[in-house]
């Protein structure tokens, strides 16, 4: 079982890698590529020095990821162009040796709502409070787009890269939405809200490289229980990933919490991932920020490994 953690591309240096060891980070993800990657040029050796630079501080480069690019999503002219140039990537990091590559497909990314009451210590909870919203709804028009619009862009997008991703040795990790409501936010429809919609999108493209990135914070918010949740994705192996991560509240009104602390029997979910035979890599993704932000920042995460290490100390082992 192992623990990864995230850093964007231009922090993967000495010092960042260095912290993670130190803390008990066994793999790694580059959340966000360079921006350069959208062109399609062939960078094979830039990710296998990548590999090389993590390695050599007894760490493993595990996968990439970030949201996918709105000429796809979106089908924009230049579509065709840039889901060729995603293949190159696939083809290129699978060549260094990378296995996975998580992604999202949500035009209009994540909302929230200000965060109050403060937590523990007056930390400060990512919050999402549906009623909040709806009182001045967000609209992004370059973004809006119907639920079989977007369905069909997603189709149309896994028949052509999962090929490539299963010819590169690559399993591509679909993040759910967040907050995960099958109901257009901000003018843009959201198809990856729900477990029945993971399935659909599994059968659009059948392959072992189909998968999910499992947000345990994001099906937590979609209303269901969790555990069952694990032993149904889990039991179709197709957890690639877990973000191990606690909420409190509801479905329209929830906070994300310190992982200790939230509605969710975190041990309880970890012995489900045994049970389904899952063997990591589990990830905190991120956790709450302190009062104190520049001097703590990292602390929060070193808090989360920890607890994850424990976890995984006290069912696997």
């Amino acid at each position: 079982m192992t623990i990864q953690e995230h850093l964007p591309w231009h922090q993967i240096d000495d010092a960042h890698l260095r912290f993670f060891k130190a803390i008990g980070v066994d793999c790694v993800s580059v959340h966000s590529p360079p921006p350069e990657v959208k062109d399609g040029q062939d960078r094979a050796d830039y990710w296998k020095e990548m590999r090389r630079r993590v390695a050599s501080h007894g760490l493993v480069l595990n996968s990439i990821g970030g949201r996918t690019w709105d000429e796809i999503t979106l089908a924009l002219p230049d579509r065709d162009e840039k889901i060729e140039a995603m293949c190159t990537l696939l083809r290129n990091v699978g060549a260094a040796g990378v296995r996975a590559m998580t992604y999202s497909f949500k035009p209009a990314g994540n909302f929230r709502t200000e965060s109050i009451p403060p937590g523990r210590g007056g930390a400060r909870y990512s919050t999402f409070d549906y009623d909040a919203l709806m009182k001045d709804p967000p609209y992004y028009p370059d973004k809006a787009i119907s639920e079989e619009a977007i369905r069909e862009n997603l189709e149309y997008y896994l028949e052509r890269v999962i090929p490539v991703a299963e010819e590169s040795g690559v399993r591509m990790a679909l993040h759910p939405d967040d907050p995960p409501i099958p109901e257009p936010l901000g003018g843009a429809a959201r198809i990856v809200s729900t477990l029945e919609q993971y399935r659909r999108i599994f059968d659009m493209a059948p392959s072992d490289s189909n998968a999910m990135l499992f947000c345990q914070g994001c099906v937590a918010e979609m209303g269901v229980d969790v555990c069952d949740a694990i032993r149904d994705i889990g039991g179709r192996g197709k957890i690639v990933a877990v973000h191990f991560r606690n909420i409190r509240g509801t479905p329209k009104r929830f906070q994300e919490v310190f992982v200790d602390e939230g509605d969710q029997d975190m041990y309880e979910a970890m012995q489900t991932y045994k049970e389904v035979g899952f063997e990591g890599p589990f990830m905190m993704d991120h956790t709450p920020g302190f009062p104190q932000q520049e001097s703590t920042f990292w602390a929060g995460r070193a808090f989360a490994v920890g607890y994850i290490r424990a976890m995984i100390q006290a069912v696997y082992r």
